[in-house]
């Protein structure tokens, strides 16, 4: 016996990413399937059919949410915070890495939880950032999908930008120094996933990359 009608359309949908999420961190990409997500959340074989025409939709689907919720964090932290719940924002922590390179003003600090909200989430949604990147590179990719991924390399590059505006980040072409980010904080993510970071705390490792991050940003004298 199925228990379609227990979800609501829209939230039939939510569960089916959820749950598609789950097992592919436990799993991988192989693991997925739509009849496999029908039987783990209990609902005809049918049901998810109405939400993906088939796996491959299913995995644009996981894409598009990841970087849905991977450019939500990035935008509120360039406005200032992760997370308003998060007991750290407003406190000495959160500006310890712009402070030690000596970044001016408040870009600094917001370019130093930019790149802590990626390393939270890219080392808590390791299979989830791996698929992303890999439907996004598909030839067959969408547009939409590409223009989101993308998104999250403007936003760091328009924060480039202000910090340029305001002399706290160096000449240059703010897209490619926001690549510069990027690579800084993926690599030492990968790095912390692979646990080759060995006796050094993944927080501690983060401070430190982003202080020589913005050390390096920083306008020469």
């Amino acid at each position: 016996m199925t228990v379609d009608g227990s979800y609501h359309h829209g939230n039939l949908r939510a569960a089916l990413l959820e749950r598609a999420e789950a097992v592919l961190t436990a799993s991988g990409a192989e693991g997925l399937s739509l009849r496999g997500l029908a039987r783990d959340l209990g609902v005809s074989h049918a049901a998810p059919s109405r939400h993906f025409r088939d796996r491959q939709a299913l995995l644009d689907a996981l894409a598009v949410s990841g970087f849905t919720t991977l450019n939500a964090r990035l935008r509120s932290a360039a406005a200032g915070g992760i997370d308003e719940t998060d007991e750290r924002v407003g406190t000495d922590e959160t500006a310890g890495a712009a402070g030690a390179a000596g970044a001016a003003g408040p870009v600094g600090a917001r370019l130093a939880e930019l790149g802590r909200a990626y390393v939270d989430f890219a080392v808590g949604h390791t299979a989830l950032l791996d698929l992303m990147f890999t439907v996004k590179h598909a030839d067959d990719s969408s547009a939409d999908l590409r223009e989101l991924g993308h998104e999250s390399l403007l936003i760091v590059a328009r924060l480039m930008e202000a910090g340029q505006r305001t002399g706290a980040v160096r000449p240059g072409d703010p897209v490619q120094l926001a690549q510069v980010a990027f690579s800084t904080v993926h690599g030492l993510a990968t790095l912390a996933v692979a646990s080759l970071l060995d006796d050094t705390p993944l927080s501690e490792a983060t401070e430190l990359a982003l202080e020589v991050l913005l050390a390096g940003l920083r306008p020469g004298r």
